[in-house]
């Protein structure tokens, strides 16, 4: 299941738990989620979905609500 998948990758780099994960979690929300954790979420999750954010893209990913929508954009099925 990729939504699962997603907040797994989520908190495994923002250092909690995936049942802290919900499409409001953001900077605001996660201590950790600080500029560069997350570039390398982003990061994480390129690689994990084969996909390449544009920097528009990226720049505009404020919560996990904005990577699934993202994601639906680049065609990844989310369950």
């Amino acid at each position: 299941m990729i939504s699962k998948k997603l907040d797994s990758i989520v908190a495994r780099v923002m250092g909690v738990s995936p049942s802290e994960i919900s499409d409001q979690s953001g900077p605001e929300t996660i201590e950790k989620w600080d500029s560069f954790n997350g570039y390398v979420l982003l990061d994480e999750i390129e690689t994990e979905f084969g996909i390449k954010f544009s920097l528009d893209e990226a720049i505009n990913i404020k919560n996990v609500g904005d990577i699934k929508r993202m994601l639906k954009d680049h065609d990844v099925v989310l369950e």
